[in-house]
């Protein structure tokens, strides 16, 4: 900026958007072996959403929509669209490309993003260095799945964890150095593939009769060696993104986790050193949206007026990849 100041990237105006089918816990209880207790015991959650028709640019759209609104905006002032997802409308074209066709962002330019559970941080820190470097003004950062459509419902470990939803930030820059994006800590270890992983649908086992009937199109997951990778590298990261920018606990208005799973959350929160009222959790309603977690996070506790400008939020996450991170910022809004 002409001032000399540094240029700092800001979330400046954030929404979110969940289907209408509401799916509880007693849906898979009617055919699988488990049952309401045992669901909420061993995950928090209560209920889930589901887009029976449509695909993730139908999921995207609505929350972008107001996003455009609540900043006083229109789709042709947005420089680039980033889609973090796993659940593409189709391999290609990109998801940032059928959004911008739909929303009618002539002047934009993006592309899609794909980090799994962890793909809405990845895409806030690319976000970020972008706008920092005055590459883009206005940016849609888009963190939506579909993931009913990669969900194996024969599948009890599995099927009972994911729903469907699209949360969207507007990233601009600003010379206030009061909020805005302050430090970000991620991660990859391609060692975790095996334990969470969807085994077909890419090159390497294009769909075929024996990949349908091996059921490999859909989420696989090793649930007691993810959990414990999750947990150790969840609370990591977010201790060491608050104590690298010499802040405690007590600093930090809000920890915003991905919302994969309750004793996840639980164990973030106590290596950090806060209470339970300063962690954003809405997996009892959602269920894991992988990408969608934490800007719905966001979303719900600034329309509640919960959220003040300058606020201290850690955003942490952790995926298939294995992909981890943590981002420290200050609310801007």
């Amino acid at each position: 900026m002409s001032n000399g100041l540094i240029r700092r990237a800001a979330i400046t105006a954030v929404a979110h958007y969940v289907p209408e089918e509401v799916v509880p816990n007693s849906f898979f209880s009617s055919y699988l072996d488990t049952n309401d207790e045992w669901i909420r015991s061993r995950t928090g959650i209560r209920e889930r959403r589901i887009l029976r028709n449509g695909a993730t640019s139908d999921l995207a759209v609505p929350a972008i929509n107001k996003v455009l609104e609540q900043r006083g905006i229109v789709a042709d002032d947005i420089d680039l669209i980033i889609v973090a997802t796993v659940t593409p409308d189709m391999m290609f074209p990109c998801t940032a490309c059928v959004i911008q066709e739909k929303i009618g962002a002539k002047k934009a330019w993006g592309f899609d993003l794909n980090a799994a559970c962890s793909g809405f941080v990845f895409a806030l820190e690319t976000a970020r260095r972008i706008v920092e470097s005055g590459g883009a003004n206005k940016v849609l950062l888009v963190g939506a799945d579909k993931m009913s459509s990669i969900t194996d419902y024969q599948d009890r470990n599995t099927c009972i964890l994911f729903g469907d939803a699209a949360g969207v930030v507007l990233i601009e820059p600003t010379d206030d150095l009061n909020t805005g994006i302050i430090d970000a800590i991620l991660h990859i270890d391609g060692s975790g593939a095996p334990h969470l992983n969807m085994k077909a649908g890419g090159s390497l086992n294009p769909p075929t009769h024996e990949t349908i009937d091996k059921r490999w199109h859909y989420v696989f997951q090793d649930g007691k060696t993810v959990f414990k990778s999750a947990v150790v590298g969840m609370a990591d990261v977010s201790a060491e993104v608050v104590e690298r920018n010499k802040l405690t606990g007590a600093d930090i208005a809000y920890l915003v986790p991905h919302q994969a799973n309750l004793r996840i959350i639980d164990a973030t929160r106590e290596r950090m050193g806060i209470s339970a009222d300063k962690v954003m959790v809405n997996i009892d309603k959602y269920g894991n949206t992988t990408a969608a977690t934490i800007p719905m996070c966001l979303s719900e506790w600034h329309a509640a007026g919960k959220l003040k400008k300058g606020d201290n939020l850690v955003l942490s996450s952790f995926g298939a990849g294995y992909t981890w991170g943590a981002i420290l910022l200050k609310w801007a809004i």
